[in-house]
């Protein structure tokens, strides 16, 4: 089986989304959750360079341009995530996910 490295990036990529899934899904602690979304985000990412760098006519740094908006969105939805973590963790003195349906009303 001859893979080419479109295919290689793909996968590589795949397997990070999966990794960040399954950490999203499965953890309690909101810290991880957070840390699983960055892995999928990454993926998403790696996508964007490997589509850009093995397209058919690639741009002068579109592929690089569209990552760097990500990684912008990424840092700021990190930014939120974390001041809710710590709001969160100030009224109830724990970072559980399963706990935090408390804050309601």
């Amino acid at each position: 089986m001859n893979l080419s490295p479109l295919h290689l990036c793909l996968l590589f990529s795949s397997a990070l989304f999966c990794v960040g899934l399954i950490g999203a899904l499965s953890r309690g602690n909101s810290i991880l959750v957070l840390l699983g979304v960055e892995l999928m985000l990454n993926a998403g990412n790696i996508n964007l360079i490997a589509f850009w760098r093995f397209g058919p006519a690639p741009a002068e740094g579109t592929g690089v341009l569209f990552v760097l908006f990500a990684i912008a969105i990424a840092a700021a939805e990190a930014a939120v995530g974390l001041a809710l973590v710590i709001a969160v963790h100030r009224h109830q003195r724990n970072i559980r996910l399963q706990e935090a349906n408390h804050l309601r009303g």
